[in-house]
């Protein structure tokens, strides 16, 4: 569906030159059909030029006549410049319009868009800077099947895609936004283990990312649950059961659980 759309990215930052960039790589849409905004005047990705890509200094110019708009703007920016874009006159032709902003949901975007406009919510993660990513979408009250399939092409260019209810979008935040970070510092205490035990640190670094790479695509190409591929791993008497009852010892589980909840909690605060 997106191959004769029109695509305004409003926002240039990480997450605008991640999207723009899995959408040339992939070919989804032709560069000429692209057009971004922002700070910078030469659009890239992770320093590689786009190359036909257009580069507008003005978001309504960009926004008129696009049939996507995506809004990768700050929490405390989306809600102003979507009214700056309406006041303008540069979404009267009620383009689908996409906001990955956390916090901010439909409801307060469709409060100030032409009426009818559909509003898509998209939530992604940073590891979509290398085609990764998992990013979860939630439709307004006006986006159709067809709207949630343009923001489903838009964001598979960039890794995995679901659809969840909005009332869903700040745990959301909180678990796969705020997550990889989390599996950082994991990857970071691990490493710490093994130099403790004598290993080099780029050879723990290595061995413990590649470990979590693994394990989990075990679990999503296996589907079973976690705790089964443990119990997989873990045999009687063992090191590994050894190993976990020290970290059951330290509260593991309930820490990273409460750290979600906090980053959820946290999450939905933003734009206030």
């Amino acid at each position: 569906m997106l191959g004769k759309k029109r695509i305004a990215v409003i926002g240039f930052g990480t997450m605008g030159r991640t999207l723009a960039g899995g959408l040339v790589r992939a070919k989804a849409v032709s560069p000429s059909r692209l057009v971004v905004t922002g700070r910078s005047r030469r659009p890239s990705d992770g320093g590689r030029p786009l190359p036909g890509v257009v580069y507008l200094a003005d978001n309504a110019n960009a926004a008129r006549g696009a049939d996507v708009v995506v809004l990768c703007l700050k929490p405390r920016d989306v809600v102003a410049a979507a009214a700056d874009l309406a006041a303008k006159g540069a979404l009267d032709h009620r383009p689908l319009v996409v906001s990955i902003a956390a916090a901010v949901g439909t409801a307060a975007l469709e409060a100030v868009l032409p009426a009818g406009t559909p509003v898509v919510r998209a939530m992604p993660n940073t590891p979509c800077l290398i085609g990764k990513g998992m990013t979860v979408l939630a439709a307004g009250r006006r986006a159709t099947a067809r709207h949630l399939g343009l923001a489903r092409e838009l964001f598979a260019t960039v890794g995995r895609v679901l659809e969840l209810d909005e009332k869903h979008m700040d745990t959301v935040t909180g678990l796969s936004a705020s997550g990889p970070a989390f599996i950082f510092l994991v990857i970071e205490a691990l490493a710490d283990g093994g130099v403790m035990r004598g290993l080099p640190r780029q050879v723990a670094t290595e061995l413990v990312a590649q470990m979590t790479l693994g394990a989990a695509e075990m679990v999503l190409r296996t589907g079973k649950h976690p705790a089964a591929l443990k119990d997989d791993v873990t045999t009687p008497a063992g090191c590994t059961i050894a190993g976990i009852l020290v970290m059951e010892d330290g509260r593991i589980r309930s820490v990273l659980a409460r750290g979600v909840e906090t980053a959820a909690r946290v999450a939905a605060e933003l734009a206030r």
